[in-house]
């Protein structure tokens, strides 16, 4: 799995114009810059589902990218992950899971130098697993097993949701696993949310459905 700091690592090419905001960026005085807003479940759907809050990150990133010339690029990205408990005696963590993160799009002259746009959702899992939490960072038998729409619109349109199966292990107990992914843009962001439960409680589908039909972004 490639590193944090490989995730923006892109090539591009053609020329820079030295165009108002790019001029510093393109003579190579200070790095171009981009920041991601946050997106987040609203705190009324994490009550409902029995989501708590785990952990919050804003990270930033320095990157050279090759434009032509090789210059540099700052972008700052949220994530966010949510937990609950789940009835199973032989573990002792939270066993199911909700992601949520947010990157800028980073757009120079109308080409994008953010890899994981052109990834599918089995690639994403692959290069944010390490992002979650308990067994979820490294699911073994990754299996795509079918895409469903969701019933809830999702920031404003309705989004297609691939599941996939596998196994993961909880406190040296390995558990048959369910994972959602779906990703796309919004404004001047790129949003990837990712669930996860053991298939025992199959429920918990639609709790993950509920927690992305309420996100917002940008938030305040």
């Amino acid at each position: 799995m490639r590193s944090r700091r490989s995730v923006l690592a892109a090539a591009g090419t053609g020329a820079l114009a030295l165009t108002a905001g790019c001029v510093d960026f393109a003579l190579g005085n200070a790095p171009l810059e981009f920041d991601a807003s946050r997106v987040a479940p609203t705190d009324e759907a994490l009550e409902e589902t029995g989501y708590t809050e785990d952990e919050v990150d804003e990270n930033v990133i320095e990157e050279e990218v090759d434009v032509g010339v090789t210059r540099e690029v700052r972008a700052g990205f949220w994530v966010s992950t949510y937990t609950k408990a789940v009835d199973v005696q032989t573990i002792d963590e939270d066993g199911a899971l909700f992601g949520a993160v947010s990157m800028p799009k980073i757009e120079i002259l109308g080409a994008s130098f953010n890899p994981l746009m052109e990834m599918d959702s089995e690639e994403l899992l692959g290069e944010l697993g390490g992002e979650l939490e308990g067994g979820y960072g490294d699911v073994g038998g990754l299996e795509r097993v079918e895409a469903v729409s969701s019933e809830t619109e999702v920031l404003g349109d309705q989004r297609t949701i691939d599941v996939f199966e596998g196994s993961a292990d909880f406190d040296g107990e390995e558990l048959d696993v369910e994972l959602l992914v779906t990703a796309f843009d919004n404004g001047d962001d790129y949003l990837i949310f990712l669930g996860g439960y053991p298939q025992l409680f199959p429920d918990e589908r639609d709790n993950v459905r509920e927690l992305l039909g309420s996100v917002e972004h940008p938030l305040e």
